[in-house]
């Protein structure tokens, strides 16, 4: 797939490769580029932890990643996988959901775990065109991300209203870690998954 002079590339599956490891070197400079500014203000130690969390996150049962470049240059990458039967996921909200709503089945929501892009070609389509082809063909019935409810995280909450997420809850996914707003967007065609 090619956008304005741009190339996208979707991965099923991540073997343990050296490529694969190559790979996950070059997702992890993006990653500390990115998430080095505000309202993030990581540092090489959340440089770290991505790159071991994105190990564990790369075997989950329906992992998905979608590579932006151009050229040879990588200027974005999301990935995310199909939340499991017995996932915490929903258990971090500080307003719990009722059950109905929480219940997963391994295939019933897919997470958009991380969607980076490079501040050079923000605002040009990256974002969105690496975020459909991410969720395209999914089979779930919706589809579930993170955002900062910071001020500064103002372009991407836009850009996620504008996709059709909607907010369902705030959560905390560890002690320490900051608040995020949970949102959903439902997929097209399936069935209603509000709360």
């Amino acid at each position: 797939m090619t956008t304005t002079g741009l190339t996208y590339e979707r991965i099923e599956r991540i073997g343990r490769s050296e490529e694969a490891v190559r790979g996950l070197d070059a997702l992890v400079r993006v990653y500390q580029e990115v998430y080095a500014e505000p309202p993030y203000r990581e540092g090489p130690r959340d440089a770290a932890d991505f790159r071991v969390r994105a190990g564990r996150q790369a075997v989950r049962d329906g992992f998905r990643l979608v590579l932006a470049r151009d050229g040879d240059e990588l200027v974005g990458f999301s990935y995310g996988y199909r939340l499991p039967a017995d996932t915490g996921w929903w258990r971090a909200l500080e307003e719990p959901l009722d059950d109905a709503f929480v219940e997963e089945n391994g295939r019933r929501t897919f997470n958009v775990a991380e969607l980076a892009v490079r501040g050079a070609w923000r605002r040009q389509g990256v974002a969105a065109a690496m975020h459909r082809l991410l969720i395209a063909d999914q089979g779930a019935e919706r589809i579930t991300l993170t955002v900062r409810p910071d001020p500064e995280a103002a372009p991407a909450r836009t850009a996620y209203a504008t996709w059709g997420y909607r907010k369902v809850g705030r959560a905390r996914y560890g002690d320490g870690h900051p608040a995020y707003d949970v949102l959903v967007l439902p997929v097209p065609g399936g069935p209603p998954t509000g709360p």
